[in-house]
């Protein structure tokens, strides 16, 4: 990154946050735009891929609290209708009485200046030979429920951004290696003359990079870098639930120059399952029982995700929608302690009846005729 880029670019435009943006506001916009934009569901879309590296390139900054107070500072002292202001004078940029931003921005050597600080912001990324990170990857995968609760390992098919395999990122034929740019010095940087001041720019005949290829590598046609597939193991945890993010450490894009390789964050996404559903660190399950079940009272097999099934004693006179709560057999937590199931009765009333059940309900109804189990119902809906 040049310092006129770094310069010119605004960062929360490109995220399309304002400059007052709480970190999580950040994230969001971030993670947001980087699904619309990643190269795995815009094959072949050059400018999405290049929206890419810049939203990754606007996070990278923003989302590190000492970065973003560093690269605000630079904005606010550079920046346009604000607070710094070049001294004018009729001589040459750099000569007597002129003024040479070079000189400020630490461009022709110099050390100590302005170029110091947004050397730190970028960590010299203006520098051919600086190391410089890889951007963060993200990817998506499906579990099945069973797996999201007991964690399993699963394969991701990424494609990205990473350096050449041919020529190791050099840029270069096998056999051949770069030379030092001899208009810029390996620096990546020119002083362009704006009369009265030198403004540092991307060196034209290097394009920045600092180095110079004769004899291009013909798999990335110079440039170092390529779009590659990889499959990266990814041990998903034991309780992850629907639309949780795992971030892996040092997974995602390869870096530049011996830089560390970016994250990878791995959007989770967990099908149903027909017996059983979740709350929290419990599981929840309808038990089937019969009114004579209910009425009387009975023992019951309830299933459990474990497999092994197991003993439910359902007391005389359990009320339809009655929760039980079967303890250990819910989901594992991270403090190695399980959660329970949740096992709720559901009073089956048979569709149709035959001659001699009916005559056993009829029997029953009559047995019962004196309780009424909406005494009161209208009135109490009288009263306001």
């Amino acid at each position: 990154m040049s310092t006129k880029d770094f310069l010119e670019k605004d960062y929360y435009k490109v995220l399309g946050v304002g400059k007052d943006a709480k970190p999580e506001e950040i994230k969001r916009s971030y993670r947001k735009l980087a699904r619309k934009h990643h190269p795995d569901t815009n094959t072949g879309d050059r400018s999405s891929e290049e929206k890419f590296k810049e939203i990754s390139e606007a996070y990278d900054v923003l989302s590190d609290a000492k970065r973003r107070k560093e690269y605000d500072e630079a904005r606010s002292l550079f920046g346009t209708g604000g607070g710094f202001r070049v001294p004018r004078s009729g001589g040459p940029a750099g000569g007597a009485g002129g003024f040479d931003l070079g000189d400020l921005l630490g461009a022709g050597g110099a050390t100590g200046g302005i170029g110091d600080l947004l050397g730190g912001i970028f960590g010299n990324r203006g520098r051919a030979s600086a190391p410089r990170r890889g951007a963060d990857a993200e990817s998506e995968v499906s579990l099945s429920f069973t797996d999201a609760v007991n964690g399993a390992t699963v394969g991701l098919r990424l494609t990205g951004d990473s350096p050449c395999a041919v020529c190791s990122g050099t840029g270069a034929k096998a056999g051949t290696t770069p030379r030092v740019c001899p208009t810029c010095q390996g620096t990546g940087q020119t002083v362009r003359n704006q009369g009265g001041f030198g403004l540092p720019e991307p060196c034209r005949d290097c394009r920045g990079r600092g180095l110079i290829v004769d004899d291009p590598c013909p798999v990335c046609h110079g440039s170092g870098r390529s779009t590659t597939a990889r499959t990266v193991n990814v041990r998903i945890p034991a309780g992850v639930v629907d639309g949780q993010r795992i971030r892996l450490a040092g997974k995602g894009v390869a870096g530049e120059n011996g830089g560390p390789s970016g994250d990878l964050y791995v959007l989770v996404r967990v099908n149903s399952h027909p017996v059983f559903g979740r709350k929290g660190d419990n599981l929840t399950v309808t038990i089937p029982v019969t009114f004579a079940e209910a009425a009387l009272g009975a023992e019951v097999s309830v299933p459990t995700l474990a497999g092994a099934p197991v003993r439910l004693r359902v007391p005389a006179g359990t009320a339809n929608g009655r929760t039980f709560r079967i303890r250990g057999k819910g989901v594992r937590r991270r403090d190695g302690s399980t959660g329970d199931l949740l096992a709720a009765v559901q009073v089956v009333v048979p569709a149709r009846l035959d001659a001699k059940a009916r005559e056993a309900v009829e029997a029953f109804r009559d047995a019962t005729a004196g309780t009424d189990p909406r005494s009161g119902l209208i009135e109490s809906a009288r009263t306001t």
